[in-house]
């Protein structure tokens, strides 16, 4: 199993952006779904919270579905910017 060294809080930055789009888990994942992910709410909610590693796949529908470059979810705490 490979694993990531958390230096950037990935899933915290993927829950601010989602939550600056207005959007739910639910409809974020229904988004991916259509656009032929496997991704569950659960899943996707673990990701969220750091319990579990986002498939490259998946991160890359996800910039789609929230309209962000992949970029975004990489910024570190000091340099965020309000409004991804």
């Amino acid at each position: 199993m490979q694993y990531v060294l958390r230096d950037i809080d990935l899933g915290g930055n993927i829950a601010r952006v989602r939550l600056s789009r207005g959007l739910t888990q639910e409809q974020v994942v229904a988004r991916m779904q259509l656009m032929g992910s496997t991704i569950s709410r659960a899943t996707y909610s673990k990701i969220e919270t750091g319990t579990r590693n986002i498939k490259a796949s998946d991160l890359l529908v996800l910039s789609r579905v929230l309209n962000v470059k992949l970029e975004v979810f990489f910024q570190r705490e000091e340099s965020k910017a309000p409004g991804a």
